[in-house]
């Protein structure tokens, strides 16, 4: 399980770093082997929303190198890169990159965030998609950056009953495997346990083993 996940994380990470403008090639750890790839410049699947995938893998797989590089893509490039999203979404992005570069400007993105990942902002997504999977690991966010241990597990609480509640509306829905791992809260409670926030809630959308990096050191990623 653990090697799925850290594929996931470093073919993830890979496509981003295979954007460098300046460079022919990059040099990317993929299976635990060093592979050469061509850099490919700007690709229509290399928008913000693979951005945020890759983000929280690099997260959960606790990752910081290749936090550190996903952090310096501009917001520019993943406008361009293709697909119209929401504007929430590249709000959440610069959320990200602000807090794990630690600039001053993350609480002026986080606002931006909350705000416009309100229901009424949501163009792309409907509301109920922005409601009950792209809000909570904001939330999730603020009360982990006020050390609010309380405030965090009630919205990771919320956050799990709400992935749960839209993955399991209807039958096309239960079936899909995106659906299996609440990515972003699981992202988020991993950054919040590493830094001493105590984790209480407990459920399968949350897999315990990638919650308490339960592979430490069996594999160079």
């Amino acid at each position: 399980t653990w090697e799925s996940w850290l594929l996931a994380m470093q073919v993830h990470s890979a496509v981003f770093a295979a954007t460098a403008p300046d460079r022919e090639t990059v040099t990317c750890k993929i299976r635990e082997e060093e592979r050469h790839f061509a850099t490919t410049g700007p690709k229509p699947y290399l928008n913000a929303d693979t951005w945020l995938d890759a983000f929280y893998l690099a997260v959960i797989c606790r990752e910081a190198a290749r936090l550190d590089m996903l952090a310096r893509i501009p917001v520019s490039l993943l406008r361009d890169f293709g697909g119209t999203l929401d504007e929430y979404t590249y709000a959440w992005v610069e959320t990200l990159q602000s807090f794990w570069l630690r600039r001053e400007d993350l609480g002026t993105h986080l606002v931006r965030a909350v705000d416009l990942s309100a229901p009424e902002h949501a163009r792309v997504v409907d509301a109920e998609e922005m409601t009950k999977l792209r809000y909570p690991p904001i939330m999730m966010l603020y009360r982990y950056l006020r050390n609010d241990p309380a405030g965090f597990n009630e919205a990771l609480a919320d956050a799990v009953r709400w992935h749960k509640e839209y993955w399991t509306a209807d039958e096309d829905r239960a079936h899909n495997i995106l659906g299996v791992v609440a990515i972003a809260p699981l992202a988020i409670a991993c950054l919040a346990k590493a830094n001493g926030i105590p984790v209480e809630v407990q459920t399968d959308y949350l897999p315990q083993a990638l919650l308490d990096f339960g592979w430490r050191g069996e594999f160079d990623a």
